[in-house]
């Protein structure tokens, strides 16, 4: 093991006991198995419903929570992370007609963060890929890339520790 997979590999592993020490956690709640994704679908985990046996869980889907309605058309980031939408030097997208969504999926993203702070959450189980809650790969116009969806970076950015479905 190389240095960097051993960094990432000991970053896991603190994700991990945080979410394993956490008395509440914010969570996707396609990981649930709300069918509230973009194609109208679930991601039901099992791994996921495990890693929270005992714990008290405030569901969130940022995308719904704005009214972007279920189904809704599939959404990139384009020119960077969450982060650098925050910054305002990338965008969400619609993946076929180049709609502008930024500003509710910001909107979404604050709803999440109120929620978190409401519930006093420490720590957030996020589905993957998603470029709202995406924690470590998101999609930038069409193609999986490094980096954190826009609710993941407010969340981080206000302290919270971000667990990927994928680190289960």
């Amino acid at each position: 093991m190389d240095h960097a997979q051993a960094s990432e590999a000991a970053a896991r592993d603190t994700r991990r006991k945080a979410l394993r020490d956490a008395p509440v956690v914010l969570v996707s709640a396609c990981l649930l198995g709300e069918a509230c994704r973009y194609d109208g679908r679930s991601q039901r985990s099992e791994r996921v419903l495990a890693a929270l046996e005992g714990k008290a869980v405030v569901p969130i889907c940022p995308e719904a929570a704005a009214g972007m309605g279920i189904p809704r058309p599939p959404v990139d980031l384009s020119g960077g992370t969450g982060v650098d939408v925050w910054a305002g030097r990338a965008r969400a997208l619609t993946r076929d007609t180049r709609e502008d969504r930024t500003a509710a999926f910001q909107e979404g993203a604050r709803m999440a963060l109120d929620a978190a702070r409401r519930f006093d959450v420490p720590v957030a189980l996020l589905k993957e890929k998603s470029p709202s809650c995406g924690s470590q790969r998101v999609y930038d116009t069409g193609v999986l890339r490094p980096g954190e969806g826009i609710t993941t970076a407010l969340l981080r950015a206000d302290g919270r520790t971000v667990v990927s479905d994928e680190d289960l």
